[in-house]
């Protein structure tokens, strides 16, 4: 079986989008599945619209997302001899011409073809008239007058084109910059690309690239052309449909895994599973699975997936990942095993790595601030009893472990005749200033001893410079 060999060929004016991101997974995925080539071509032909801040955000989103290439990155900005080479071949075989016609005579074309019902396109009047290279002069590939163009689809079947309704369009323009159906063509071929995937606003381009492949008497590679991912009110996916930024979801704490399992599944599955390891998604892609249907962007379900990579992912493969977010915190530690510690009391309930670290705080104050309300109605004389017996208790502890607690806590339900909730609420804001955390015994294990002594006690003289003030 021939090597497969993709690509992914982003243009660098603007950030790697959410869609961009998922064409760029289903060739890597492919070439992974297959064991071949992916290529890496940045097509920066557009001199005033790219930047190299824009080629600079696209590695960096495709690198946090782990998609890594086995060529390039190539320029389409480097290769400009490489497409006077192959313009000229298209010359000397009869397959393009000048074309000395202006822009007012195009205009003028147009309106004609308008008037009478015809399609707006260039009419060939420079087609026989065996021009030579002038000023002025773009050159026009000679397209067939008659027939048809058979695109034969991976994922939408063929898709019949007929000739008549395409025009001579340009392949150089006249300050000798070459046009995008050209050199796409041209670098496919130059590249060795066998397999294009990409999204179906390129299907009106296809009939043009494979007459340019016929023309050089160069073989088709497979197209397939995948549905545009939509937004939840099936327009296209823009900024108002949350960040479509791939370093977007990064920034808010999303793992690269659990987008790219979430983008993947935007018009591809493999029965009904829908958690996919990155190993799991090499071994099972295939084109075959790829859908005709849009696939619809929900941030609501990949919120939930992200929630569900990052219980999956083992504790200390989140430390330094999470990091970044302590810092934006102020909090600074290099105490692994302390992080990995917390992490595994937050992992369950964390949607994003935003909220682990926020969720993580009151571990790493040294004044714990009461909300409001919670102070309100736990930290009142009705838990100074529980919560200074509690203090007696823990005091007698050599080892916090879970069923030292337990056993602790017990005794502290039977001297108050107390229910856990009566006990654990006063205790939980005491820790860490709100009623909602991880477990209570998890949360004494993790800050040991010195630090729930120094909390407890702290909230009982809460509680009495309180009451001290009402009197």
């Amino acid at each position: 079986m021939e090597e497969i060999i993709t690509r992914f060929p982003p243009s660098p004016t603007g950030y790697l989008h959410v869609g961009g991101a998922r064409t760029a997974l289903f060739n890597w995925l492919y070439a992974r599945h297959t064991k071949g080539r992916f290529v890496l071509r940045i097509e920066d032909t557009d001199v005033q619209r790219s930047t190299q801040e824009s080629t600079d955000a696209i590695f960096e989103a495709l690198e946090w997302l782990g998609i890594d290439w086995d060529e390039g990155p190539y320029f389409q900005s480097q290769r400009f001899p490489i497409y006077e080479e192959y313009a000229q071949k298209l010359l000397d075989s009869g397959h393009a011409y000048y074309c000395s016609c202006s822009s007012e005579d195009l205009e003028t074309m147009r309106k004609k073809a308008m008037e009478t019902g015809g399609k707006p396109k260039y009419d060939g009047t420079c087609r026989d008239k065996r021009l030579s290279k002038g000023d002025n002069t773009v050159i026009r590939f000679k397209a067939p007058l008659m027939g048809t163009t058979v695109l034969e689809d991976i994922i939408k079947g063929n898709i019949v084109f007929q000739n008549s309704e395409l025009d001579d369009f340009i392949i150089q323009r006249s300050d000798s910059t070459p046009t995008y159906n050209f050199v796409v063509v041209i670098d496919d071929i130059t590249m060795g690309i066998n397999t294009v995937i990409r999204g179906d606003d390129h299907v009106n381009n296809t009939p043009r690239q494979i007459l340019l492949y016929k023309a050089l008497e160069s073989p088709l590679p497979a197209f397939g052309h995948v549905p545009m991912v939509l937004g939840n009110d099936r327009s296209r996916l823009s900024k108002r449909h949350g960040a479509t930024s791939v370093t977007a979801y990064r920034d808010m704490g999303y793992l690269p895994d659990a987008l790219i399992n979430y983008l993947v599944r935007l018009g591809w599955s493999f029965g009904d599973q829908e958690f996919f390891t990155r190993d799991e998604l090499i071994e099972k892609f295939s084109l075959e699975n790829i859908g005709r249907a849009a696939g619809i962007f929900d941030q609501e379900k990949l919120l939930s997936l992200n929630a569900d990579h990052i219980k999956a992912t083992p504790p200390r493969e989140l430390i330094p990942i999470l990091i970044p977010f302590l810092k934006e915190k102020g909090v600074e530690t290099g105490d692994s095993d302390y992080l990995e510690s917390i992490i595994k009391t937050l992992n369950i309930r964390s949607k994003t790595l935003r909220d682990m670290a926020e969720d993580a705080m009151f571990y790493f104050q040294d004044e714990i601030v009461y909300d409001e309300k919670a102070a309100k109605k736990f930290l009142s004389p009705s838990a100074l009893g529980p919560v200074r017996e509690l203090i007696k208790q823990l005091e007698q502890l050599d080892q916090f472990g879970e069923k030292d607690l337990e056993d602790a806590f017990k005794k502290v339900m039977e001297i108050t005749e107390l229910k856990l909730g009566k006990i654990a609420q006063p205790v939980r804001v005491a820790l860490t200033g709100k009623t909602a955390s991880p477990g209570i015994f998890e949360i004494i294990e993790v800050l040991e001893k010195e630090r729930v002594m120094s909390r407890l006690e702290k909230a009982v003289q809460f509680i009495m410079d309180k009451e001290q003030k009402k009197s």
